[in-house]
C-alpha cells in the first residue's frame, strides 16, 4: 500500500505525489460537493453556509507546480493508494491531535488507534466503523425505512401474481399449494437487511458489542425487521443496494447510512471504492471539528449556536420588513448580566487578524458584551495576549485604549509528546483543566 502524509492549509511540491498519482488525478480540482456526490463522508454534512469551508473548496487545489490543501483533515483512499491530511497542529510523526478530536466530538470509545490496526491495516476503515452508530440513529429518528418488495409465496392463500414455473417445480404432484408471488409494503427490505448485514458484520469485531451498545434501541428494531435475514446472501444484497440507491428526499438520512454500510462490508481484501466509483473516505472541516471540540469544554460558561445545522441563529436587526441579518457566534455567555462573546479559531494566533476582529466587535455589539475570547490551538507556549478597544482618531490625534472593553486570545496548549497517544491524552487533558480554569477565572 502506497500513502502520503500531509498536513492542513499546507502547500506541497507535485513531485511529492508521484507515488499516488492516481488519488491525486481523482481528488485533484474537485469541489467537496464533488467529491461528495463520489461518496466521500465528509463532517459536518450541512456546509453550505459554513464559514469556514464551502461546498466550492478543493481538497487538493493544483497552483503552478505545487498541490495545496485545504480546511480539511481525514483519509483518502484509491485502490491501494491513500492520503492522509493530518492537522497542522500535529506534532512529531503522529497527529494524536486529529485522533483526539475526532474521539471526543463523536464520542467515539478509544479502542482503536488510528495509526495502527492490525486486524484491518486500515484507518479509514476504522472510522467508518466508529461512525455507523452516529448515522444509524440519525437514519431511525426518521422510523424504520418501508418501502415495496415482491415477496415470493407456496401455499394455498392465493393473493397475487401465480409463478407457473416456480409451481411446477415445486408442487408436482399437487398437493393443494400454489406457488405466487406478491408486491407488499415492508419493514423487510433491501436496504434494512443491508444495515442488518452490517450489525452483524460489526458485532464479529472485537469492540463491536461495544461499539452498537450506543445504538442497542435501534439496533433491536433492524433485528426485528430483518426475519428473513441470512448471512450468505451477503453479496445479494449489496449488488442490490448498490442498483438502488435511496432517492426519495424524505429518506436522506437513510441514502448516507446506505453509502456507509457499502463501504464498510465492502472493505474485504480492501475494495472500499462503490463500484466504477474508486475513491472513497472521510474527511473532516478542522474549524468545525475544533470549535464542537471547545464546546466540550466552556458549555458550562457558554451557549453554542450552531451555524452549520441552523440551529439557535441570532438576529442583527428588526425592520418594518421583519427581522433580517442572522448571525451565529460560536459562543455566547450564558451571564446575561455580564455577557461575554467567544470564537473558536482553528489557526495560529497570529493569523487571527482584522476580519476575525470585526466579526467579534459585531458580536459583542449586538449582545452589550465588553468582554471576548479567541480560542484557539497553542504549539508554542505563547501566554495570552489581551487586547483593548481604542477611542479616539488619528485625526484628532486623541486615540487611546479603553479600560471596559477587551478581546483575549486565549489558547489551548497542544501536547508535544510524541512517544505514546496515552501519552499525549493525559498531557491534553492537564492542559484542558488549566484552559478552563482560566477561562473562568477571566469571566468573573
Amino acid at each position: 500500500m502506497k500513502e502520503l502524509r500531509i498536513k492542513d492549509n499546507d502547500k506541497k511540491n507535485k513531485e511529492e505525489f508521484f507515488e499516488i498519482q492516481g488519488l491525486v488525478k481523482s481528488v485533484s480540482d474537485k469541489t467537496l460537493a464533488e467529491l461528495e456526490k463520489e461518496g466521500v463522508f465528509i463532517f459536518p454534512e450541512m456546509i453550505c453556509d459554513a464559514e469556514d469551508i464551502t461546498r466550492d473548496q478543493m481538497v487538493l487545489q493544483s497552483i503552478n507546480d505545487t498541490y495545496c490543501s485545504g480546511n480539511v483533515m481525514g483519509f483518502l483512499g484509491y485502490g491501494e493508494e491513500r492520503l492522509v491530511i493530518e492537522s497542522r497542529f500535529g506534532t512529531g510523526k503522529n497527529d494524536f491531535l486529529f485522533q483526539y478530536l475526532v474521539e471526543r466530538v463523536f464520542n467515539f470509545p478509544n479502542i482503536v488507534n488510528l495509526e495502527t490496526n492490525a486486524a484491518d491495516n486500515d484507518r479509514m476503515f476504522s472510522l467508518l466503523l466508529f461512525l455507523f452508530p452516529m448515522y444509524l440513529a440519525s437514519a431511525m429518528r426518521k422510523g424504520v425505512f418501508k418501502t415495496y418488495v415482491r415477496n415470493e409465496y407456496n401455499d394455498g392463500n392465493v393473493r397475487g401474481t401465480i409463478d407457473i414455473d416456480r409451481h411446477i417445480r415445486k408442487n408436482e404432484p399437487f398437493i393443494g399449494n400454489i406457488a405466487y408471488s406478491q408486491r407488499e409494503y415492508a419493514y423487510d427490505n433491501y436496504l434494512i437487511q443491508l444495515v442488518r448485514h452490517t450489525v452483524e458484520f460489526i458485532k464479529r469485531k472485537p469492540y463491536g458489542y461495544k461499539l452498537l451498545a450506543k445504538v442497542k434501541d435501534q439496533v433491536r428494531l433492524v433485528v426485528d425487521a430483518t426475519p428473513t435475514y441470512e448471512a450468505k446472501n451477503l453479496r445479494k444484497i449489496l449488488l442490490e443496494n448498490k442498483k438502488r440507491a435511496v432517492s426519495h428526499a424524505y429518506y436522506y438520512e437513510y441514502r448516507a447510512l446506505q453509502t456507509l454500510c457499502i463501504l464498510i462490508l465492502q472493505n474485504e481484501k480492501n475494495q472500499v471504492g462503490l463500484g466504477a466509483r474508486k475513491i472513497f473516505g472521510v474527511l473532516f472541516d478542522g474549524a468545525w471539528l475544533w470549535e464542537e471540540y471547545i464546546n466540550s469544554l466552556v458549555k458550562k460558561y457558554f451557549h453554542h449556536p450552531r451555524n452549520k445545522s441552523g440551529e439557535e441563529g441570532q438576529w442583527l436587526f428588526t425592520g418594518e420588513s421583519g427581522r433580517s441579518g442572522r448571525i451565529y457566534p460560536d459562543f455566547i455567555g450564558r451571564d446575561s448580566e455580564n455577557r461575554i462573546i467567544a470564537d473558536a479559531k482553528y489557526k495560529p494566533v497570529e493569523n487571527i487578524g482584522n476580519k476575525d476582529y470585526l466579526q467579534v466587535l459585531a458580536y459583542m455589539f449586538r449582545f452589550d458584551a465588553k468582554k471576548a475570547f479567541y480560542f484557539y490551538p497553542e504549539v508554542d507556549n505563547i501566554d495570552d495576549k489581551v487586547l483593548w478597544l481604542n477611542s479616539g482618531s488619528t485625526y484628532e490625534k486623541n486615540v487611546k485604549k479603553r479600560d471596559d472593553i477587551s478581546l483575549i486570545k486565549h489558547g489551548l496548549q497542544i501536547p508535544k509528546e510524541d512517544n505514546a497517544y496515552d501519552e499525549f491524552i493525559k498531557g491534553i487533558k492537564q492542559n484542558e483543566e488549566t484552559f478552563v480554569k482560566m477561562v473562568a477565572e477571566k469571566m468573573s
